[in-house]
């Protein structure tokens, strides 16, 4: 979605009268939403100037709020809005002279994974495409004779970046980039083969264009990063756009280095991005990717393995842009913060990890925070210890009761281990083997599912999604941690948690965090808790007209909107939510194809004068058991639409219909 106000561009409802004859066209070629300029502070009339019958322009009236209609849950009374994306969602802004503008929304994608798409060399590249180590196509050749390169079903994380001065060839109005990570792949063509953590993830660099007039994007080259340097990507998931200016990845669900091979996929990984089955360390998995856009399209990449190796979703910096908040998308995982040496780089600094004190036990719960300190390094060192310490050089494991007092029962991924650290290895511990030491501190590790984080920076409120409050999160669960998070009942439907940020913070030890944006509470808001319901007559198990089991986040700032995707099993349509945090009013935006997710999230408040909010989905008609009620109709629909159901979309919301267009004669 984008909207500007840019002088020519200004509604005909707020402009003195003027002369007809400046009224020039109603643009339908491209969508064109005024809001950024008005939130900037400045004038929302201009003189259109022209001609002699052209009064001056006195009257100003600025935006005020915007607000989002909620369209209906889909159902099988229109089947194929169930199979498609389906927005009409009316964006209201709301301006300071009473009145207002309403821009009905609708889906843009750039492409759907799988097409062929023009590349920086000239010549065509297939979108979404998985290369091995030494940039080659990795090919799919479960069916005979049909040999294909291997692309995503599962397009994620995306970043709408500006760069000064770039140019590329193709672009006729202004160069703009998006870099886009592909999560991993469903299945193989033969439709049965699971591919899931089995090939190295690709993430790759848009150029587009930017329409000066209307903020239309249009894509013009794909460009596939070379991964080489940082032995590939492991399960790219959310992602975040740093301040300045780079693509913040992920890798979650980090293989578990004392687990065997083929029970982490390491085997088959390492075999499709290496050709040898025994080559990739797990230990060089699970950290923070960072891509660099260059002003030609292309992109570098490095890893951050100082900020702790979890199942990172999806972090967000702070302001300070030295402060990182961490999702940890896990059973019995933990919120992690991480703040960095020095403004703008993430190459050394120190692990912190929250310790919940409960408030409250009923809904979602509420607690206060405190932050336990793991340890500090530096990003080479961690690396250096990645590739020299074997598990056992680092600690001792029992999967059982050794009936030893020299290990320590924790709790670990749905279960417990025993551990005992070896001596010297403490570093190596906290940043290699960081759930298990997160929990050897005593920090609680009982969080299920924590998937993305964002910041509303002028209330200083940070919000984190929790996909489910389940298991380790419940009282009396057999993994739940004594005296720590205890909620009375599950709530399979999530929630999303705010978390107030404060400076002059000190952690366990008394030592202080040198933070401004320290997290120190944690409750849920009333209107973002899901509700679990008995399966309805779709097969939703979660209310529909509530989230259920939130995963991106993204929030924008002028528009004082929280924006949430889903990644819900108990959604049989997962849905793109607004919700604004001044009138608390929940808003469903958009509706992704049945068995798919809403991915890609992210609201860029302002590029050249118009704001954008890219979304993505992935996995379309991926049945559960919920979608038993809904699958013999919107199968077929959902193959014929995404390519025999490989394919998922990668783009952006914007408006539907002519918008106003006043220019000078």
């Amino acid at each position: 979605m984008q909207f500007s106000l840019p002088k020519q561009l200004i509604p005909m409802n707020h402009r003195p009268e003027i002369s007809r004859r400046n009224i020039l066209k109603m643009l339908s070629t491209g969508p064109m939403l005024p809001l950024s300029t008005a939130f900037a502070g400045t004038s929302l009339l201009s003189a259109c100037g022209g001609g002699d019958d052209a009064p001056t322009a006195t009257a100003t009236a600025t935006a005020t709020s915007v607000s989002f209609s909620s369209i209906a849950a889909p159902t099988l009374a229109n089947a194929a809005a169930m199979a498609t994306t389906t927005v009409g969602s009316v964006m209201t802004v709301n301006y300071s002279d009473s009145s207002k503008i309403d821009f009905t929304l609708s889906y843009q994608p750039f492409f759907i994974t799988g097409d062929l798409v023009d590349d920086l060399k000239g010549g065509k590249i297939r979108a979404g495409g998985y290369f091995d180590i030494n940039n080659q196509p990795i090919l799919d050749q479960t069916v005979a004779g049909q040999a294909r390169q291997f692309f995503s079903d599962c397009p994620d994380g995306t970043s709408l970046i500006k760069i000064d001065g770039a140019k590329v060839a193709g672009v006729k109005g202004n160069t703009l980039f998006a870099v886009v990570q592909f999560e991993y792949t469903s299945k193989a063509q033969d439709g049965t083969t699971d591919m899931y953590g089995k090939l190295p993830s690709p993430i790759a660099v848009l150029t587009l264009d930017q329409n000066p007039d209307t903020g239309k994007l249009s894509l013009v080259k794909y460009h596939n990063v070379d991964t080489s340097g940082v032995h590939g990507l492991w399960i790219t998931c959310g992602a975040s756009l740093s301040p300045w200016g780079t693509h913040l990845s992920s890798e979650e669900y980090e293989p578990d280095a004392f687990a065997s091979r083929d029970a982490n996929n390491m085997n088959a990984f390492s075999l499709n991005l290496y050709g040898d089955a025994t080559k990739a360390n797990p230990y060089l998995y699970g950290h923070l990717p960072e891509v660099t856009v260059n002003a030609d399209g292309s992109g570098n990449i490095k890893k951050h393995y100082c900020t702790g190796r979890f199942s990172k979703e999806l972090v967000q910096v702070m302001p300070d842009e030295r402060t990182l908040l961490c999702g940890d998308d896990w059973t019995n995982g933990g919120l992690f913060m991480f703040v960095a040496d020095k403004a703008r780089d993430l190459s050394s600094g120190s692990l912190y990890v929250a310790k919940w004190t409960q408030l409250t036990s009923a809904g979602a719960g509420s607690a206060t925070l405190t932050w336990i300190k793991l340890g500090s390094a530096t990003s080479a060192e961690i690396e250096n210890l990645a590739k020299t310490l074997q598990p056992t050089d680092i600690m001792d494991v029992q999967t059982t009761d050794p009936q030893d007092a020299s290990y320590t029962k924790i709790n670990f991924s749905g279960g417990f281990n025993w551990i005992k650290i070896k001596p010297g290895m403490e570093k190596a511990a906290a940043f290699l083997e960081t759930h298990r030491y997160a929990a050897l501190m005593d920090a609680s590790m009982g969080f299920t599912k924590m998937e993305g984080t964002t910041v509303n920076v002028k209330d200083k409120i940070a919000y984190s999604a929790m996909s489910r409050l389940e298991k380790s999160m419940i009282q009396g669960d057999k993994t739940a941690q004594p005296g720590s998070i205890e909620l009375e009942k599950k709530i399979s439907a999530g929630a999303v948690y705010a978390l107030n940020l404060k400076g002059a913070i000190k952690d366990t030890t008394g030592n202080a965090i040198n933070s401004e944006w320290v997290a120190v509470d944690m409750a849920a808001p009333a209107a973002l808790v899901g509700e679990d319901i008995a399966s309805d007559a779709l097969g939703n198990t979660a209310n529909p007209d509530k989230i259920a089991n939130p995963d991106n986040l993204k929030f924008s700032e002028k528009m004082r909107t929280l924006f949430i995707g889903e990644d819900s099993g108990q959604h049989v349509n997962n849905f793109l939510w607004a919700y604004n945090v001044d009138t608390k009013v929940l808003s469903r935006v958009m509706s992704i194809p049945a068995g798919g997710e809403s991915t890609g999230l992210q609201a860029v408040d302002e590029i050249n004068g118009w704001t954008y909010i890219m979304s993505n989905f992935q996995h379309a008609g991926d049945w559960g058991a919920i979608h038993s009620k809904v699958q013999a109709t919107l199968d077929q629909m959902i193959k014929d639409n995404y390519k025999d159901k490989f394919g998922a979309a990668v783009g952006y919301l914007t408006a539907t219909s002519a918008q106003y267009s006043l220019t000078k004669r």
